[in-house]
């Protein structure tokens, strides 16, 4: 029997995930814009969110812990009130002052609470959702993630533009609170653990449990951590790092060209998502190999353009699909990974399991921001060598992964004709 995706409890979800990344894209793009008009230094603004993610690093697990042991409603509601009265309190304190010390303290805010916030979430997902409506349920999260991440940054920028920045700390205020009361009246049934023992016994008791469910019960999740993070590490190197100085410096070509590339590779992340969702139920486990394989097949055309004698705006544009259709790629086997790992760790486990991946997936990023920034700035006039060279890493990984991929969908089965 199939049930449906939408109801009442993941609709509030829905609801209340939109009007916090609202809140969140249009914020921090205000923050940015303001601290480098008052500093003129992106290395300032990057040394401020450097520091700011730091937190959400240490503590994620101990989100994680949280996310399984109280109800993951009254979390969130928590969580995202506390965030609202922390932004509020910040643009009362910028107001009085006009002190970048309150924009620091507030990033650091944002950032603890955002690691408690993102494993219990996470989480929420399959306790909602069963089957293959895992997989529409996280498609869904993240269209809304992508289309939000989309509109935000348009909308702060406008509203920056027009009225400043406390205008659009109040705003974010706004969705904050919106966000928490749309939650209040989502129902989780909770089920109390022992919690004998005191805080640091409960704390040690579940990292070692979750330890041996990934490292000896289920060391397929582990290999889908580290598939994921392998993937976030290129990713956030080529795209985040990759995509704006091709344009602009290898190029040459002006933002509004940067602008619509960035437009295209926002609107491929929701068309990603949508085909996860419409992919459940037809795509194989073992095709994931395929998928993780075209990830990196996509980029070598883009490094071929660069041999070829073909004029700027072709190698702009075959660049631009490139990039689209990797990020199509990315989407659609991040959803399904993500669904897997959830489909395979149980309830008492899922809060922490979830963090695990944050934190992995969030350590690789910078260092592949730092790696292939390096890379691209040595080899500015032979580009294509860090295209081509990174799309074949990737594709080698894709086909090293197709047996653990087919031995993932048999145990799937066995599962599944064990069940019956």
């Amino acid at each position: 029997m199939t049930h449906r995706v939408f109801f009442k409890n993941f609709t509030l979800l829905v609801l209340g995930q939109a009007s916090s990344l609202l809140g969140n894209g249009m914020l921090r793009l205000a923050l940015s814009m303001y601290v480098l008009e008052a500093t003129g230094s992106a290395a300032v603004f990057a040394g401020m969110l450097s520091i700011a993610t730091i937190p959400t690093i240490l503590l994620s697990p101990f989100g994680g812990i949280l996310a399984d042991r109280a109800n993951r409603r009254n979390i969130m509601v928590v969580l995202d009130a506390l965030t609202g009265i922390s932004v509020l309190g910040a643009a009362l304190l910028f107001a009085a002052s006009g002190s970048l010390t309150a924009i620091t303290v507030l990033l650091v805010i944002l950032s603890v609470l955002g690691a408690f916030e993102t494993p219990t979430v996470q989480a929420c997902v399959p306790q909602m959702q069963t089957g293959g409506n895992i997989a529409k349920g996280n498609a869904v999260i993240s269209q809304v993630a992508a289309i939000t991440n989309m509109i935000s940054p348009m909308l702060g920028s406008l509203l920056y533009t027009v009225f400043g920045l406390e205008p659009v700390m109040y705003a974010g205020v706004i969705c904050f609170f919106a966000t928490a009361l749309l939650e209040c009246f989502i129902k989780l049934d909770h089920h109390r653990r022992d919690s004998s023992g005191g805080v640091l016994s409960v704390i040690r008791h579940d990292l070692a449990e979750s330890f041996r469910f990934i490292g000896k019960e289920q060391p397929g999740v582990l290999k889908l951590m580290l598939l994921s993070a392998a993937i976030s590490f290129f990713i956030a190197g080529i795209a985040i790092v990759g995509l704006p100085y091709i344009v602009r410096v290898v190029l040459g070509m002006g933002a509004e060209y940067y602008g619509g590339a960035q437009s295209a590779f926002a609107f491929s992340a929701i068309l990603g998502s949508i085909a996860a969702g419409l992919l459940v139920g037809k795509l194989k486990v073992r095709r994931l190999s395929l998928i993780l394989a075209a990830i990196g097949a996509v980029l070598i055309p883009a490094g071929i353009a660069f041999i070829i004698p073909i004029s700027t705006i072709a190698q702009y544009i075959v660049n631009i699909v490139a990039f689209c259709g990797m990020q199509m790629a990315i989407g659609i086997f991040n959803i399904f990974a993500l669904s897997l790992m959830q489909q395979k760790t149980p309830q008492h486990l899922m809060g922490k399991v979830m963090a695990y991946i944050s934190t992995i997936v969030m350590c690789a990023q910078p260092i592949g921001q730092i790696i292939f920034g390096f890379l691209f700035d040595s080899f500015t006039g032979s580009i294509y060598l860090v295209l081509i060279f990174s799309g074949l890493i990737v594709c080698v990984i894709g086909m090293f992964a197709a047996g653990f991929f087919r031995r993932l969908e048999k145990q799937a089965f066995v599962a599944s004709e064990g069940s019956r």
